[in-house]
């Protein structure tokens, strides 16, 4: 188990950085981020850095729910008249 922890504090690679993670991968990654600094183990720069790693998680995945509350509202929206609002979506 103590392998797992020390992959944890390793810092992602490079490419998969350039990339925003998916939500629920980001998600498992903020949860081994909070208790990697809550166990206590770390140096002030190794907590400093997953502190910032997890800080920018967690606005990526903000963003990700932000965007994804938005479409839902668009999708359930009505006009005056009561009727559905209908448009084509972005294919993504």
């Amino acid at each position: 188990m103590k392998k797992a922890a020390k992959d944890v504090a390793a810092p992602a690679p490079a490419t998969a950085q350039a990339e925003a993670p998916g939500f629920e991968e980001a998600l498992k990654r903020l949860t081994a981020i909070v208790e990697r600094l809550e166990s206590g183990e770390l140096s002030l720069e190794q907590s400093l850095s997953l502190f910032e790693e997890g800080t920018r998680l967690s606005r990526t995945s903000q963003a990700q729910l932000d965007a994804a509350e938005k479409r839902v509202e668009e999708l359930l929206a009505i006009d005056a008249s009561g009727q559905p609002v209908v448009r084509e979506l972005d294919p993504e």
